[in-house]
Parts: structure tokens; C-alpha cells; sequence
């Protein structure tokens, strides 16, 4: 099982995910696309990295407006995977948004 980070390893973590914040047990991110057809893009694309990762996110979709929520449930907080997984949704993203 994978150890939850501490106070100053999420804090450390969180100072490189600027988009993301945290909510209680959790970190999360909103991010406003140009279109539902891009935001689709983004999702699908995380969804395959979850799948090869083995671990997903929580994606709430609002027509072009995304939600993401990160935390081990298996661990009952915060660990590397979400810090992990986290930067590869921002890459995502990016990508989406200049490609």
C-alpha cells in the first residue's frame, strides 16, 4: 500500500502543482477548456493514463469545465500516486490547450 505523504512533503508537492489545491484529504483542480469537444479530449486521454497508472481520478464534467479529484482511498489520504498523477493530468491539459 502506498504511505501517505506528510505535511511538508504535500506542501513541497502542491509549490509545483500551482492549478491544483488541496480539500481536506484530497487535491483538486478546475479547468475551464475552449469547448465540451476538447474537454472530452482531456478526459479521454487521462483515462488512459489512470487505466496504465491504476489509479483514477474522481471527473466531474460541466459542459466545457472540469473537475479533478485526487486521493488514495486505499490509504485514506494523500501519496505520491495522487502528487504523480496530478502532474500528469497538468501535462495533459497543457498539451490540450496549446496543441
Amino acid at each position: 500500500m502506498a504511505e501517505l505523504l506528510t505535511e511538508d512533503e504535500l506542501t513541497s508537492a502542491l509549490n509545483h502543482l500551482t492549478a491544483w489545491r488541496r480539500s481536506g484529504s484530497a487535491i483538486e483542480r478546475t479547468v475551464q477548456l475552449a469547448s465540451f469537444s476538447q474537454a472530452i479530449q482531456v478526459v479521454n486521454r487521462v483515462a488512459e493514463i489512470a487505466e496504465n497508472d491504476d489509479h483514477h481520478p474522481d471527473i466531474d464534467i460541466r459542459w466545457r469545465t472540469l473537475r479533478f479529484v485526487l486521493s488514495t482511498h486505499s490509504a485514506g489520504g494523500l501519496t505520491a500516486k495522487d502528487t504523480s498523477l496530478a502532474t500528469e493530468i497538468d501535462a495533459v491539459i497543457e498539451n490540450c490547450q496549446t496543441g
